[in-house]
């Protein structure tokens, strides 16, 4: 098999939650428990921290990950979905898994595969812990797909548990109140393994309060115990911020440089302090200096895209992954702070996303450019516009995310705003 056949084989062959949604998803860990047996559970092999919640997982977990390269530690990473290459899944100290490792780990395994019939997701995490282990992985920061307690990354033992917050996305497996879904996240709790939440919310932690009390577990909320004392986009460069962080009275980082510049990344950057303040409780030694070297360079070491990520100056054009409630709220107060005339709002998003909420969130002065995300699982565009035109939205109607892209490019004044999101789908095919 080719690289190409490999991976055409594992989209065809095995379901995939990002491209189909519902009928990939596997409510236990059966699955991933005799594909780790037929490896000989290779996530026994090495350390690992592992990282949940609704926004700002991914962000963690390539921050941490950079910062522990920094340090000198061989690294792995696990993330998911990719943008543009499978690979981006699986890395191991910045570095993705090489295609002929793809291909051999499938060809070596098909026939077992098939007798154990995996989603897309099991097979990926297999592989990814498989490679960890044959790369002599000393940490691996891995991050969940969805939920926590059911998913397949949940037969690790960290050294660490994150969560990072709630919010309200993939209702129809994580429940429909936020102390339901904070439950599913509160399943990667292991007893007697401390556990940090990035953010303190109604409802939400007194769920992981009580996880951790009947797993005895040690809690900390990272925004009790650190907070941000100012924060600024550099003149020279409007994609760094710099940050002072605070460990209770006393200044922690002074200004640290953080290529995200995302305002919501500061509450990011509070969970990566608690992680690394507890990592350092654990003997790993990882001084300031690291610390800023590791989130300076993240985007060179991990590779990290899609977040706050300017495109181009003029038209301003810029992209977010944030695709549900919580992170979209996020992302449109950043926008109404960034100064623009007219915002021009590319959008699209899956089928199984529950719309009103979100729409009815958006700014009714923009002009929309409704698409389909090149995947199985995209919401047809005109079906897109219709609800939109029910929540006071106004837009046209384009083929694909390249056309609707370049309509607003050339729609745009050059004072003018346009942005790209919705979906990592969405994303994926500007970046």
């Amino acid at each position: 098999m080719t690289y190409q056949q490999t991976i055409e084989y594992l989209f065809a062959q095995l379901p995939m939650y990002h491209r189909v949604g519902a009928s990939a998803y596997k409510a236990n860990l059966d699955n991933t428990i005799a594909l780790c047996d037929m490896l000989d559970n290779p996530q026994d092999s090495f350390l690992s921290i592992h990282i949940t919640g609704t926004n700002g997982k991914g962000s963690v977990s390539h921050m941490l990950a950079s910062i522990l390269q920094t340090a000198g530690f061989r690294t792995g990473l696990y993330t998911s979905p990719h943008l543009k290459d499978f690979r981006e899944r699986i890395r191991v100290n910045g570095r993705m898994i090489p295609k002929y490792r793809v291909t051999s780990f499938v060809r070596k395994h098909r026939e077992q595969f098939e007798s154990i019939q995996p989603s897309f997701f099991e097979l990926t995490v297999g592989m990814a812990f498989d490679y960890f282990r044959d790369q002599m992985v000393e940490i691996a920061i891995v991050e969940v797909g969805l939920g926590g307690r059911l998913d397949s990354t949940n037969i690790i033992s960290p050294i660490l548990s994150v969560i990072t917050n709630v919010s309200f996305d993939h209702m129809q497996f994580l429940g429909d109140t936020l102390e339901k879904i904070a439950n599913e996240k509160a399943g990667i709790i292991k007893p007697g393994i401390p556990v940090i939440i990035g953010e303190t919310q109604p409802g939400t932690a007194e769920v992981f309060r009580g996880k951790a009390l009947t797993s005895a577990s040690e809690i900390q909320f990272a925004d009790k115990l650190f907070h941000i004392g100012s924060h600024f986009l550099t003149e020279e460069n409007s994609s760094l911020r710099v940050i002072d962080i605070y460990r209770g009275n006393k200044l922690y980082l002074k200004k640290l440089k953080c290529p995200l510049a995302g305002i919501y990344q500061l509450k990011n950057i509070l969970t990566i302090s608690c992680v690394v303040d507890n990592l350092n409780r654990l003997g790993y030694e990882i001084t300031s200096n690291v610390i800023r070297k590791g989130i300076k360079n993240v985007i060179k070491n991990t590779q990290l895209t899609g977040r706050w990520q300017i495109i181009d100056f003029e038209p301003l054009t810029i992209c977010d992954t944030g695709h549900n409630e919580g992170g979209l709220k996020e992302v449109l107060s950043q926008i109404a702070s960034t100064p623009h005339n007219h915002l021009h709002f590319v959008i699209g998003v899956v089928n199984d996303k529950h719309l009103p909420p979100i729409l009815h969130l958006l700014p009714k002065d923009a002009t929309y450019y409704y698409c389909k995300p090149d995947i199985p699982r995209g919401l047809d565009a005109a079906l897109l516009q219709e609800q939109a035109a029910n929540a006071g939205l106004n837009g046209s109607v384009f083929p694909t995310v390249k056309t609707a892209f370049e309509a607003a490019r050339r729609s745009a004044g050059k004072d003018d705003l346009v942005f790209v999101g919705g979906s990592n789908f969405v994303v994926a095919e500007v970046v």
